[in-house]
C-alpha cells in the first residue's frame, strides 16, 4: 500500500519526523510531498523547497529513505482542484496522512482514506514556534532532527529569519 504525507516542513521538527515514522509504520512506500514549494524567504514560509527536502533526507535512516519518494507541492489558488493538482505531482497513493481539517475535507469528498497522524509534543514542537526561537538565539535545537539542525545552521537560519 502506498501513502503520502504533504506538509511545509518549515522546519522539519521532531513531530514531523514522529508522523513519517508513523506513516511508514502503515504503508509499503510512503510520497512526502513538500507543500508551498514554491514559496520562500517569507516569514511563514522561510525556507526553500530543497533546503526543506535536505532538512527531511538528513534526518531519515537509509533504510526508510529506500521506501520514501519526495515531491514538490506547490500552492494554488484553486483550492477545489488542489488535491487534483497533487495527483498531477505524486503517483497513485491509497491512504493520505494529515491532521488538517481542510485536507481531510477535500480528500474526503473523492473518497479518498485520510488517517489522522498521532500528534508528539504539539504544544512545544510547532514550526511557527521553532521559527521564533531560532530568529530569538532560544535554545531549540532540541525540537528538531540532528539532520535538520545542521541544515539551518549551515544555511544560517538565525540571520535569515531575523531579517523577515
Amino acid at each position: 500500500m502506498n501513502g503520502l504525507l504533504i506538509g511545509r516542513f518549515q522546519p522539519f521538527h521532531l513531530g514531523h519526523l514522529a508522523a513519517v515514522k508513523f506513516a511508514l509504520s502503515n504503508v509499503d512506500r510512503l510520497s512526502i510531498g513538500i507543500g508551498s514549494s514554491n514559496k520562500s524567504g517569507e516569514k511563514r514560509n522561510p525556507f526553500t523547497a530543497d533546503e526543506r527536502r535536505e532538512m527531511i533526507t538528513s534526518s531519515l535512516d537509509r533504510s526508510d529513505m529506500e521506501r520514501i519518494a519526495i515531491y514538490y507541492i506547490p500552492d494554488v489558488d484553486d483550492h477545489a482542484r488542489w488535491t487534483y493538482h497533487v495527483d498531477e505531482i505524486v503517483p497513485e497513493y491509497d491512504v493520505v496522512f494529515s491532521n488538517d481539517d481542510f485536507t481531510h475535507e477535500l480528500y474526503g469528498k473523492r473518497g479518498i482514506r485520510v488517517v489522522a497522524v498521532p500528534l508528539k509534543q504539539r504544544e512545544i514542537l510547532s514550526g511557527t514556534d521553532i521559527r521564533a526561537m531560532i530568529a530569538g538565539d532560544q535554545n531549540w535545537g532540541e525540537l528538531v532532527p540532528e539532520g535538520t539542525k545542521k541544515v539551518l545552521l549551515k544555511i544560517n537560519a538565525g540571520d535569515r529569519l531575523k531579517n523577515l
